[in-house]
């Protein structure tokens, strides 16, 4: 299957009747978020790399073409037009790890319109998907103040390919590493595993398990101590340990029940048997509320092992996020259907330190000291530079949560900040609103109801 076909329907049907109808001129789409999910202070930018590596390479090929008048019951030269359709265009974006927030784009693609249309699904999918992966993975981090945090999420991730990004983005806020050892191989991440509760059991009992998997391993070893009864499987890590002269590097793993009070019981062991350096890893269903409120116990631990849960986003695992037009030949064009109502023109969005982000239109100048957050990526369909390492993305998500407010960076009940607009692009929105409904006519104005951009409100409503 070709990452061409994997698109809805309808872009294709538009798309076809654009070159048709010789609508070829340059179209900027926006795509942006409408609204933070509940619980979410702020979002981290991601996926734009694999993004950029689908428009590289699109073209549309002669077994495209086949599956797309299969796909609508239509002979293949009704669908030949689009053959040999290639992406030539722009693309301004915001780097990934940069932190983001409702209604601000988090890239624009100015292309030929069929062009622009054709690679909307594929984008949406992986800028959605992966935007809201780092940004539950980023609040663990933050719920774990200084201690370490490892990606478990393979088996429970939709997909291999999700697993992946799931390993990549974490490490792109901050993970120490991921038990993915794909992942960990192409990209450079530090691998980390244990044992399941199945090695355990096939052995005649805990103390022959550990010391066959140390004989196995004859580094750093971690022994998983659940399986049974958890504190004395603390007391035969222990022993072994000891016996074996391992310490520094080693570590136990907790994976069911009380996590904080076993943390605690268990270090009390280690401790008195001289394992000061022998580090306790929790895993089982934890999130960030769960490592927050183990932290906020002052429970023991040093590596925390997260999963299910922040693989799938699990509290907040889509985005209502929209790819819209928003200029088409030079004319800027909105939509004005009730909650839903667009915001025209190409944008730019500018950080200010320590107060919202103002979006602007593209060329305005930048108020005070602000800076751009949207770069031009790719231009005539190549990037523009080199393609960026999860390592880059990770030192501007440290930046930029440094600087996020500490409301906003909360786990619990966190306050998002919301961006302002320019005065321009509040011009030229009312403005492109008071054409339309011109030429709609009186009858539909009633119906045209909703803010001029979302919720956010212009710059000169709030200070400057």
């Amino acid at each position: 299957m070709s990452d061409v076909t994997t698109t809805d329907l309808y872009e294709v049907t538009m798309a076809l009747s654009y070159l048709r109808e010789d609508m070829r001129d340059p179209a900027t789409f926006s795509l942006f978020v409408r609204d933070l999910p509940p619980g979410r202070g702020f979002l981290v930018a991601a996926g734009l790399e694999p993004a950029l590596d689908f428009l590289a390479g699109y073209r549309v090929e002669r077994a495209d073409v086949e599956d797309f008048a299969a796909a609508l019951n239509r002979r293949v030269p009704d669908l030949e037009p689009l053959l040999g359709l290639a992406f030539d265009g722009e693309v301004r974006a915001v780097p990934e790890g940069r932190t983001v927030f409702a209604d601000e784009p988090l890239l624009e693609v100015t292309a030929p319109l069929p062009q622009a249309q054709l690679v909307e699904t594929y984008l949406l999918n992986q800028v959605c998907h992966q935007t809201a992966v780092a940004s539950k993975a980023a609040r663990c981090v933050l719920a774990a103040p200084g201690g370490s945090l490892v990606d478990f999420s393979l088996r429970r991730t939709h997909g291999p390919s999700a697993g992946r990004q799931a390993a990549r983005l974490g490490a792109m806020v901050g993970f120490a590493g991921t038990s993915n050892v794909a992942a960990a191989t192409a990209l450079g991440i530090p691998a980390s595993g244990t044992m399941a509760h199945s090695y355990i059991e096939a052995f005649a009992d805990e103390e022959a398990a550990f010391h066959a998997f140390a004989r196995a391993h004859p580094g750093p070893v971690t022994f998983l101590v659940d399986t049974y009864d958890t504190e004395e499987g603390v007391r035969i890590a222990a022993r072994v340990l000891n016996d074996l002269q391992r310490g520094p590097g080693c570590a136990i793993r907790l994976d069911s029940g009380d996590l904080g009070a076993l943390a605690r019981r268990a270090r009390a062991v280690l401790d008195t048997t001289g394992l000061t350096d022998v580090r306790i890893v929790a895993s089982g269903g934890l999130d960030e509320y769960g490592v927050e409120r183990l932290v906020r116990a002052g429970a023991p631990i040093d590596v925390y092992a997260v999963g299910t849960r922040v693989g799938v986003a699990a509290d907040a695992p889509y985005l209502d996020a929209a790819y819209k037009l928003v200029e088409y030949d030079g004319r800027p064009v909105m939509k004005l259907s009730s909650a839903k109502v667009t915001a025209p023109g190409r944008k730019q969005v500018f950080r200010r330190a320590g107060r919202p982000d103002v979006i602007a239109l593209c060329g305005e100048d930048p108020p005070d000291s602000a800076r751009p957050l949207l770069q031009t990526v790719m231009r005539d369909g190549r990037r523009t530079g080199s393609p960026d390492r999860w390592q880059d993305a990770r030192e501007r998500f440290r930046g930029d949560i440094a600087d996020l407010p500490a409301p906003a960076r909360r786990v619990r009940d966190p306050e998002p900040l919301r961006p302002v607009r320019s005065r321009a692009l509040e011009a030229l929105t009312a403005s492109v609103r008071a054409d339309i409904e011109a030429r709609l006519g009186p009858e539909h104005r009633a119906g045209s109801t909703g803010p001029a951009v979302s919720r956010a409100p212009a710059l000169s409503d709030r200070a400057q």
